[in-house]
């Protein structure tokens, strides 16, 4: 959406704050005005002595910089890529600590070799969570503290939960966490990109599915049953959601900059109040809305405050910031999981409807594009980046398309193996047919989202390569055709996707599934696959979750391959199940993603008559729901293209 710009001032660079754990004492600190005047951009060198001197006037010895906003979104705007302009790592995920005299930065396997390749190692250690030997963030800290030392963050970027489980281990040892006034990281950056505001864009009924009133009533109910006065909800997806509103802040996500406190009675929308504009309380008039209050985004505290003032008890999520968890006493705070996050997980039969509808297209745009690959690469001209822009050609020119749904990870050879690889100017390759391609990439349309990755070899794929594929290929279809009972935990699906590679001493560093938003974010939870049962987002399977099936395996240097569709839970047939898990209920997955999987990097012999029969029937699939798409859209090359692609596999002989 292109709109005229407007901007958002950040909370933590305004207010002073008194929370959980004390605020630092010190000088008063106006460095940020200063600054702010010479925007010339600094050095690694620059920034970390200048927040080393902040340290030392707030008398802490360790700084943590997280990756996320004030909303702990996982994708943020460019005003708050805080940990990338202190560390230059530009993954999704990573925390950072400052000490005074050294710096490390801990990330997942799935940015091992991209943090490897983007820190300055004269400044910064990286930590590769998950290695053997590779020491936590809490044993770090443990191991290089001095005694009675204090470590601050900033409390609107951090986790509540996370903030008291830390402050708790560094206590048993006599060191204390503490929240500061200040971010130091927002004090030193002089050209830092303002927050926008855009304006928004109202989602109608008939994608939406349900009126945002029944949404907030659904909300009021849960309020009822555990004895609370209001909820604040603070994840933008959940926001826009709840309102059936749509926004721009945040490239590639649908959402806007806001906090909402819903009460049995009334709505504070904090917001920048010009974009509440006449069509927006015209649409929200339309949606049942009523007894809604917009107030400035910076108010969100005071807002607190009267509700605290006025004896009410407050609802906050297990997700919400320290800021927000430490306004509220204690006696009048309860906090759970969000109940607006599980609504939001289970689509309406609108939202499924439209998700399905959705990849249809997206899977014509994707067709589109490894036909037009297959055509193109002996030209020598196609790369990482400028195969990713024809995509987005192919996607933008499909009904209802909005936006990506992030930036395509377009992987030629090695740079596969980098899980969340974003090609540059600086590291993009030439695809050829010497090795495979890996390309993970998605859209935002007004019925729904999609997120889908093929791994392709244009040319001969060596012994080795076809056995991994196919041995992620048999994870992949062992996950698509489970049964299992209602509230499965994803636990379940991450052990089937691992099971062929795990035969053979191979595995992949990454969860095997997400959920994914109806036009909202390419990430959302519940639902999750992955390892760890503990997980706050293993909520367990319901009808009409959706998400993510994607296991794969990376060999570092070489190339790496995956394979992902969009999976929706539905209801499995009687006949299919027969004892209904003693009446619990029986659940399986229906496929939503439409694009074909490439026969050149399967190893047929490793895949069981039932696993050719799989494959054979998604192809037909694919082949019907989308070749009349492609032949309505003039590009019978295409259709050709796909119908060979789809050919049906025979047995090894």
């Amino acid at each position: 959406m292109k709109h005229s710009r407007r901007y958002l001032v950040g909370i933590s660079a305004l207010l002073v704050l008194v929370v959980g754990g004390g605020v630092a004492l010190g000088r008063a600190l106006n460095k940020d005005d200063e600054l702010a005047e010479d925007r010339t951009p600094k050095s690694m060198d620059v920034i970390l002595a200048e927040i080393r001197s902040l340290m030392r006037d707030y008398s802490i010895e360790a700084y943590i910089v997280p990756s996320v906003d004030a909303h702990n979104s996982e994708y943020i705007s460019e005003h708050d890529r805080r940990l990338q302009y202190v560390t230059n790592f530009t993954g999704s995920a990573g925390t950072a600590i400052i000490m005074l005299g050294k710096a490390a930065l801990w990330t997942d396997s799935r940015y091992h070799l991209q943090a490897d390749g983007e820190l300055d190692a004269a400044h910064w250690t990286l930590m590769r969570e998950g290695l053997p030997g590779v020491p936590t963030r809490d044993e770090w800290l443990l191991a290089n503290l001095s005694p009675g030392a204090l470590v601050g963050t900033d409390p609107f970027l951090i986790a509540s939960t996370e903030y008291g489980r830390l402050g708790a281990v560094l206590a048993q040892r006599g060191y204390r966490l503490i929240a500061l006034e200040r971010n130091l990281v927002d004090i030193v950056w002089n050209n830092r990109p303002p927050q926008t505001a855009d304006e928004l864009l109202t989602l109608p009924l008939a994608y939406s599915g349900r009126r945002a009133a029944d949404k907030v009533q659904a909300v009021r109910v849960t309020l009822q049953e555990h004895g609370a006065n209001a909820i604040i909800v603070s994840a933008l997806d959940e926001i826009a959601w709840l309102l059936n509103l749509r926004g721009s802040d945040i490239l590639y996500n649908p959402v806007f900059f806001a906090y909402l406190i819903v009460s049995h009675t009334h709505l504070h929308l904090y917001t920048n109040a010009d974009r509440i504009n006449a069509t927006v309380r015209a649409h929200l008039a339309s949606e049942g809305v009523g007894g809604l209050e917009v107030r400035d985004y910076r108010d969100i505290l005071p807002g607190i405050d009267e509700y605290v003032r006025g004896g009410n008890r407050l609802m906050v999520s297990t997700a919400c910031s320290q800021a927000l968890y430490a306004a509220i006493p204690a006696d009048q705070r309860l906090q759970q999981y969000s109940p607006v996050a599980k609504l939001k997980a289970v689509k309406n039969a609108v939202e499924a409807a439209g998700m399905r509808r959705a990849h249809v297209r997206d899977g014509a745009a994707v067709v589109r594009y490894l036909h037009w690959l297959e055509q193109s690469v002996d030209g020598g001209n196609v790369t990482e980046l400028s195969g990713a822009a024809q995509l987005h050609d192919f996607r933008r020119q499909q009904d209802l398309f909005v936006d990506l749904s992030f930036a395509a990870i377009s992987a030629f050879g090695p740079n596969g193996a980098i899980v969340h690889y974003s090609p540059s100017e600086d590291t993009d390759r030439p695809i050829t047919r010497d090795g495979i391609y890996l390309i993970d990439s998605g859209g935002q349309y007004l019925d729904g989202t999609t997120d889908v990755t093929r791994s392709v070899h244009l040319g001969e794929p060596t012994a080795f390569q076809r056995e991994c594929f196919t041995r992620v290929l048999k994870g992949f279809l062992s996950v698509a055709a489970a049964v299992f009972p209602v509230r499965a935990s994803g636990t379940t699906f991450d052990v089937l996707a691992r099971k062929a590679l795990w035969d053979v001493g191979l595995d992949y560093g990454h969860g095997t599934g997400h959920g994914i938003g109806a036009f909202l974010g390419v990430h959302e939870y519940p639902p999750s696959f992955v390892s760890n049962s503990a997980s706050p987002s293993n909520q367990g399977l319901v009808e009409n979750m959706f998400s993510s099936n994607e296991p794969g395996y990376y060999e570092p240097g070489q190339f790496g391959v995956r394979i992902e569709d969009i999976v929706q839970v539905v209801n499995a047939t009687a006949a299919t199940v027969p004892h209904d898990f003693n009446g619990r209920g029986a659940l399986t997955f229906h496929t939503n993603t439409l694009v074909p999987i490439q026969q050149r990097l399967i190893e047929r012999a490793l895949l069981s008559a039932a696993e050719l029969a799989q494959l054979n029937a998604y192809h037909r699939r694919v082949l019907e729901e989308v070749g009349p798409l492609l032949l309505q859209q003039n590009d019978p090359g295409a259709h050709q293209w796909l119908t060979e692609a789809t050919k049906e596999m025979v047995a090894a002989s």
